[in-house]
């Protein structure tokens, strides 16, 4: 066991993963989760670096009992935290207030909170899983790594809703784009692999996994993003429907006697991949349409439709794009999917190479495409980028990469 290490703690609306680090290197040396944290069948799910993963159940689990699982299956395989420095929290909403991670105290904790409103099923239980690790360990220092950081910097045409600015200011109504610790990462990696220095690097980056968004970069910055004022909008997803006319949500209200749940639910849990093609899961998708089924074939062209749309419009907003890069679940192991938003796109310099394309990834990732935009697939790993940004605070008080500057394109303030 290394001398420093660091957890990483990932909070959902009903389960707890967690990832313990080398404070030095980052590698990983365990990782487990917890699921179903408050409802029937709740069960821990551990696995040590090199070891066969183990599972447990843990019946009537709450998120304290989580955390006290946690740590017992730590000490179960002997896997000492004497030298733990800090533990980084993935925290998804961290609204207009939080632009890089924080070091939390009682006032960043009270802040986080007052965004539950944004996030109602995911902030109010990073709060939670917050309160309970400060209560367990006073002195070990807590970081919150926020998903929504790493698009603070979108300029004020691209986060801006066309409406009466009092009402978007006084209801919080905006784009404020997720994803955002993965593209972080996958930015900087992907910067080395082509090398070009993270501040110079152009990028259009596919997060393609159930959840799914693209990220116009420009200068190692995040400029415009496909998710908006909540994680629904933009592509074809596993259950979400993406882009939908907010007309047709208020004809279903009006004039077809939905609730606002019963669309909320039509729209984040029965569309998408699962409402187009009868399963959530691409890799089910494909087997059906390799099968004949007309559906599922629609929804994969459709999905890969709407990821060439944005690159599209990604070349319109970002001069000397650098490469497209295909990331996450989705992303990293769909060669077919790659193929088809590529292929078409041979016009616009876009093109992948078939032998390279069809190899495994390698964990840096790699080049599947040498025209003038190059293609290339780079695993994401956010814990790793959370590990990063907790060592840097707890050493040395500032994040691993500082807040960028001003866009020079912003002439103003924006609320």
């Amino acid at each position: 066991m290394p001398d420093e290490t660091v957890l990483v703690v990932n909070a959902g609306s009903s389960s707890l993963k967690y990832e313990l680090r080398d404070a030095a290197g980052g590698a990983r040396l365990g990782r487990g989760m917890i699921s179903r944290i408050g409802l029937d069948g709740t069960k821990l799910r551990f696995q040590a670096t090199g070891e066969p993963a183990q599972e447990r159940p843990l019946p009537g689990a709450s998120y304290a009992d989580a955390i006290a699982a946690m740590f017992g299956r730590f000490d179960e395989v002997g896997a000492r935290l004497d030298g733990l420095i800090g533990v980084g929290h993935r925290v998804v909403h961290g609204g207009t207030t939080f632009s890089q991670p924080v070091v939390v105290d009682d006032d960043v904790l009270a802040q986080i909170d007052a965004l539950s409103s944004l996030a109602p099923l995911h902030n109010p239980v990073a709060v939670e899983c917050l309160r309970l690790m400060k209560e367990r360990d006073p002195d070990l220092p807590q970081v919150a790594v926020f998903d929504t950081a790493f698009h603070a910097t979108l300029p004020w045409e691209a986060y801006t809703f066309a409406i009466p600015q009092d009402v978007a200011h006084e209801h919080r109504l905006r784009r404020y784009g997720f994803h955002g610790t993965s593209i972080e990462y996958v930015t900087g990696r992907t910067a080395a692999l082509l090398g070009i220095p993270e501040p110079e690097v152009n990028l259009i980056v596919c997060h393609l996994g159930n959840g799914a968004s693209m990220t116009a970069v420009r200068g190692g910055r995040s400029v415009d993003t496909t998710m908006g004022f909540t994680p629904l909008s933009g592509l074809v997803m596993g259950t979400r429907a993406g882009d939908f006319d907010a007309s047709a949500v208020l004809y279903l209200l009006q004039s077809a006697g939905y609730s606002p749940d019963d669309v909320a639910q039509l729209l984040e849990r029965r569309s998408g991949l699962l409402g187009l093609g009868g399963d959530s899961d691409m890799a089910n998708i494909r087997d059906r349409a390799a099968a004949g089924d007309e559906d599922a074939r629609r929804a994969v062209s459709l999905a890969a439709y709407r990821i060439r749309h944005y690159v599209g419009a990604y070349l319109a907003t970002v001069p000397g794009v650098h490469a497209v890069v295909f990331t996450a679940g989705i992303g990293e192991h769909d060669a077919e999917l790659r193929a088809a938003v590529c292929d078409p796109l041979g016009h616009l310099g876009i093109e992948v190479d078939a032998e390279r394309n069809g190899r495994e990834v390698p964990d840096e990732g790699h080049v599947i495409g040498d025209g003038p935009i190059r293609v290339a697939v780079v695993p994401t790993d956010e814990e790793a980028e959370i590990a990063h940004h907790t060592v840097a605070l707890v050493r040395t008080g500032s994040p691993a990469r500082p807040a960028p500057a001003p866009d020079p394109s912003e002439t103003k303030e924006h609320a």
